[in-house]
């Protein structure tokens, strides 16, 4: 068993076994990912579950599955039908992953996943903490985990007073959570445990100190800083851009357009835009029915421009402000193959982002299309 000296003086067994035992009382156990040792599905749990809520997956993960109930199918399958079945889930880079890392599995590996954890970290879209939480799930391989969850629970327990993101202070997390590993059985209770702890009890906000089986020796509720704990991401201005989108509608069907692989939204369909998503210098600089009706002429003979209501979306690096303009055709035009018309009425079907799919959806009244 590895031994690390680095680790003296981190080593705690009553802390591994404390979480341990509330997790087979308390923790959750009935999840359709658990009870298992099928390396898929808890592999897709996993990618699943990357900053998203359990009560957001459960949907997403029961209809994949039903799609592709194997890595072989999955691996198979046509990139936009996986992305099809991930759109409104959000994060693409993680679909596109997910079907490069089947695709490696079943090429590399005869279609089973490596229970080694630096061999899974070597897969797309698998990074050292996913790595871990799979071999431990699927294989009871002793290995540490280091998601937000943890990050979160660990700097409230021992009053880490830095922000956790910082490399340095990460690394010093990792040293921590290797030392803090049950030495003999128990990995997949802990491996649940500290997740269950940080889903459940020790949340973001508002945790429940009351039923937390660390409480006696957590320093932030000692000091009373669940508040302050952890350190928050120092903030920085969030960049606004804007777009526009066009709606051409023309006899029940909607004009769609295939994005690049790479970038926002990668490998969905969307509505074309105009201009791209360009930085907002002047809230006098808008788009007009005019311009958007010059953009449209290349896929017909506009009939008629309608300025639809002012959306945002909201990235992980900055806010996105969308003009959308319904432009109904008196005739179609061609359309480059990057193009494509799709029925209205089975708009949900298709492999949207969220705010165009919600937008389309809404749209989807019989008198606006006609």
């Amino acid at each position: 068993m590895k031994r690390l000296t680095e680790f003296e003086g981190l080593a705690d067994p009553s802390f591994s076994q404390a979480v341990v035992e509330w997790q087979r009382s308390h923790g959750r156990h009935t999840l359709p990912w658990q009870n298992t040792r099928d390396a898929y599905r808890i592999w897709l749990s996993e990618i699943m579950l990357q900053q998203t809520q359990v009560a957001a997956v459960l949907g997403y993960y029961a209809r994949f599955l039903e799609r592709f109930p194997t890595v072989q199918a999955l691996a198979e399958a046509p990139s936009e039908d996986v992305m099809a079945h991930w759109s409104g889930l959000g994060y693409y880079t993680r679909a596109r992953n997910l079907h490069a890392c089947a695709k490696r599995v079943v090429q590399d590996y005869g279609g089973v996943f490596p229970s080694d954890p630096a061999l899974l970290a070597e897969l797309p879209g698998i990074g050292r903490s996913t790595a871990a939480a799979i071999a431990a799930f699927s294989s009871g391989a002793r290995a540490a985990i280091l998601d937000g969850n943890v990050k979160r629970v660990f700097a409230r327990v021992f009053g880490i007073n830095e922000y956790p993101g910082i490399k340095p202070v990460e690394d010093a997390l990792w040293r921590r959570a290797e030392a803090l590993l049950p030495e003999n059985d128990g990995i997949e209770a802990y491996t649940q445990g500290l997740m269950d702890l940080g889903a459940t009890l020790c949340t973001r906000s508002r945790p429940d100190c009351a039923r937390c089986p660390l409480q006696a020796r957590c320093v932030a509720y000692a000091t009373g800083r669940q508040a302050e704990l952890p350190v928050r991401k120092p903030k920085k201005a969030t960049p606004e851009k804007r777009t526009a989108m066009l709606v051409i509608v023309d006899r029940g069907q909607v004009l769609l357009e295939q994005r690049p692989d790479s970038g926002i939204w990668g490998g969905l369909l969307s509505l074309p835009e105009v201009g791209g998503h360009v930085p907002v210098e002047d809230e006098d600089d808008l788009f007009d029915t005019a311009d958007m009706a010059r953009a449209a002429a290349q896929f017909g003979e506009v009939e008629e421009v309608q300025a639809l209501g002012h959306l945002v979306h909201v990235f992980t690096h900055y806010r996105l402000h969308i003009a959308p303009f319904m432009v109904r055709l008196a005739a179609r035009g061609g359309a480059s193959g990057r193009h494509l018309w799709w029925k209205l009425d089975a708009i949900a079907q298709a492999p949207l982002p969220a705010p165009v799919k919600k937008l389309l959806v809404e749209l989807g009244q019989p008198s606006l299309f006609v």
